[in-house]
């Protein structure tokens, strides 16, 4: 059965005071009441177990303490591991945090923004996957970005150092020994983080004329089964193309790892012993499959929190000139590179 829900009126009945004297009271404006009122209002808000409307109140005082999260793929560590940080930022400053996932569509991503807008959010993070700047240019809300940039759309960014963090990744697999290297990315399609750790894995490899470099890109889909299929056929003809030397694969992030991963246990290669293996992020499994994947750690939770902290600043008025806050990768050297 459904039960009835109390409202401000009900309230104000059980209490024998005006509409006026409740909303008073559940506004925090104790002062225009006496003791009596307050406490016939108190005894009749617990007797109804009232709870106040509070997207209405908000449309009221003009704040919702709301703010949204959108995000591209939920399934994704690193999207979990940096909602971790904005959630306790949000505890901090008595905000709400709304999670949206877009599975990765334009179509989505465009949805929830609209609806956004009627749920009277103060503010968005957006980590995109396809959005361009003319979808996000009349938005009325200030919005953050996370870890990848929108092509001439000025906004605050935060993430990782992807130059610097591919940089020692690299450096760290060519010092090691390995002589030829596959880099396996999802369709990079522009996206400035996949731009970044691409690009300066190919400049790295180019200054060494006695390694071998090369890049794949993999469809989006890991549940199509052509997917594992192409996987395991682009590693497999890396390894014979590249017979007698030290080989090594760098994935581009934890999702990747983790079909690569499996595509290398279908292969019947071991980790650390038949190829070498570096991941970019470092899942808490990380540590453990294959006696532990080498990794390149981001700040995730620092990455959540420093970015709510932006947005905070923009809902409350700030003008300063946006600003791209990165932070540095670090280096978590396990059995898979040794």
């Amino acid at each position: 059965m459904s039960v009835k829900k109390s409202t401000i009126i009900d309230v104000a009945n059980l209490a024998k005071v005006g509409k006026t004297s409740v909303s008073r009271y559940l506004n925090g404006d104790f002062d225009a009441l006496s003791d009596s009122i307050k406490e016939r209002i108190s005894h009749a808000i617990k007797t109804l177990d009232y709870r106040p409307n509070q997207m209405a109140r908000s449309l009221k005082r003009g704040s919702s303490k709301l703010i949204a999260f959108v995000i591209p793929d939920i399934t994704n560590p690193y999207s979990i591991e940096v909602m971790q940080g904005l959630e306790k930022a949000c505890q901090d400053h008595g905000y709400t945090l709304l999670v949206c996932n877009t599975n990765k569509s334009s179509e989505r991503e465009q949805y929830y923004l609209q609806l956004l807008v009627s749920y009277n959010v103060e503010g968005v993070l957006f980590h995109t996957i396809k959005a361009s700047a003319n979808s996000l240019k009349h938005c009325p809300f200030p919005m953050v970005l996370i870890d990848r940039r929108v092509k001439n759309f000025n906004a605050d960014i935060v993430g990782l150092d992807n130059i610097q963090s591919s940089t020692i990744a690299t450096n760290y697999l060519i010092d090691a020994g390995f002589e030829a290297i596959l880099f396996i990315s999802e369709a990079i399609n522009g996206i400035s983080t996949r731009l970044d750790r691409v690009n300066t894995f190919k400049k790295l490899i180019r200054a060494h004329k006695n390694r071998v470099g090369k890049v794949i890109e993999i469809t989006e889909d890991s549940h199509d089964p052509a997917y594992q299929l192409s996987l395991e056929q682009h590693i497999d003809d890396f390894c014979k193309t590249h017979r007698g030397m030290r080989k090594a694969i760098v994935s581009i992030n934890g999702s990747v790892t983790l079909n690569t991963v499996l595509a290398l246990k279908r292969l019947n290669l071991v980790c650390g012993k038949d190829i070498g293996f570096l991941s970019f992020d470092d899942p808490q499994w990380a540590a453990i499959i294959s006696d532990g994947i080498t990794s390149i750690r981001q700040p995730t939770y620092q990455i959540g929190y420093s970015a709510f902290e932006l947005l905070l600043s923009r809902i409350n008025g700030s003008k300063a000139p946006a600003q791209e806050l990165l932070y540095s990768g670090e280096l978590i050297i396990r059995n898979s590179t040794k």
